[in-house]
């Protein structure tokens, strides 16, 4: 049977290669954001120019996963993955040349966001080679490749201060080895559903799903939270707690931490119960400690506490949300729907950091940012308990059914 399956030593191999290769691109993907002071005194940026600077890589990776996604559904991880990665070599370089010219970086940014569109490639290519029941733990452990942005903020300036161009051309080493290994590694699963309609067909069938705007939102939850807590952390410890540059930026890196160490747990526990209630439980522990936090407790210990708690919850309910991909979506458009729900969870950190800094300039406090974070997570939370645990897995081309439901019901 397939649930007692174990899965092949290439399955092992795959994941190994893909999680490392998600995590360089994304080292590459956020290469602007750890030097954007540096960008902002030498080009003599207002915070406007800063921030759109910052933004346009990510935004641009989060749109591109949507076609990435349904490129691998159709032509493989093997060819995708290393084409990527190789191609992610071009931006990377031309922040070199570029450095002094705010315009120009921008277009290098823009390019760069080709980087953060990889997460797309790795979720089918994982989900392909393992059974249904070690899904939700293989995909939490591609998962941490997210890391790779946390690399990228603690090595970056640290390897500039050896050569201001010194990042860049050890990332796009490491990039180009990458690419080449792949090519060799990576392998896509025998016998793979392969689509034959156009891209433009395979996106609109993954669009009319209701499921992927379901998995979106509860991955615009998850991991947008991460993004948000990612970017607008170090600014809410420096102003409300009154921390160093330095101090926020070290527990920032230690809350990231979490994050990534509990996606794989997120996954685990998904292969043990249904995902839809793994999720249910994170974002039910994000919403009780967003509560907490809203009444500005002390940092030590019940701030910590209570923000290491937010992290761990996000940070599983992001790998309890693929896991729920993988066991809701038809095998052959599993890469589009990956596509569309990382997009959205990618595009959902955005806006957090900037109604929480609306917040605190119209009324000098945080605590209505954290109640609204705590209603969205408990919105999630009971969605993902009332609806998504009553779907059963999906044959491939078919959408998933409402077991509770009269039989056959669609949730198109």
């Amino acid at each position: 049977m397939e649930t007692e399956a174990k899965p092949p030593a290439e399955a092992y191999r795959n994941l190994a290669v893909a999680t490392v290769g998600f995590a360089l691109t994304f080292w590459a993907w956020d290469l602007i954001a750890p030097l954007a002071a540096g960008y902002k005194d030498r080009l003599g940026l207002s915070d406007v120019q800063q921030s759109v600077l910052v933004a346009v890589p990510v935004l641009v990776g989060s749109l591109g996963r949507i076609p990435v996604g349904a490129l691998t559904d159709r032509y493989g991880a093997r060819t995708v993955f290393p084409l990527v990665a190789a191609l992610t070599i071009v931006p990377v370089l031309l922040l070199i040349p570029t450095r002094d010219s705010y315009g120009w970086v921008l277009l290098a940014g823009f390019l760069l966001g080709l980087g953060g569109t990889t997460f797309a490639i790795g979720v089918p290519l994982v989900n392909s080679w393992f059974p249904p029941h070690r899904r939700g733990f293989a995909l939490g452990v591609f998962g941490m490749g997210t890391g790779g942005v946390a690399l990228s903020g603690y090595f970056t300036p640290r390897i500039a201060a050896h050569g201001e161009n010194l990042p860049f051309i050890v990332v796009a080493i490491a990039l180009a080895v990458f690419a080449v290994a792949a090519a060799f590694l990576i392998t896509d699963r025998p016998g793979r559903p392969v689509p034959t309609a156009p891209l433009s067909t395979r996106l609109g069938q993954a669009g009319r799903l209701r499921v992927t705007w379901e998995l979106s939102g509860l991955y615009a939850i998850g991991f947008g939270g991460v993004v948000a807590f990612g970017v607008y952390l170090p600014t809410y410890l420096k102003t409300w707690y009154e921390l160093s540059p330095t101090e926020a930026g070290t527990k920032a890196a230690g809350f990231a931490l979490v994050t990534v160490v509990f996606r794989p747990v997120g996954g685990r526990l998904s292969d043990r119960f249904h995902p839809a209630v793994v999720t249910a439980g994170a974002l039910a522990l994000v919403a009780l400690f967003a509560v907490v936090q809203a009444f500005d407790p002390p940092l030590y210990p019940v701030g910590t506490v209570a923000l290491l708690l937010m992290a761990a919850g996000l940070g599983a309910a992001g790998g309890s949300v693929f896991a729920l991909v993988s066991q809701v979506t038809p095998q052959d458009r599993v890469g589009s729907v990956t596509g569309i729900v990382g997009a959205v969870g990618g595009l959902g950190g955005f806006v957090p950091p900037l109604l929480m800094g609306a917040v605190y300039s119209a009324k000098g406090s945080y605590s209505i940012g954290f109640m609204l974070l705590s209603d969205l997570a408990l919105a999630g939370c009971v969605y993902a308990y009332g609806r998504m645990r009553n779907l059963e897995p999906s044959a491939a081309g078919s959408a998933p059914v409402v077991v509770s439901g009269r039989a056959g019901d669609s949730v198109r």
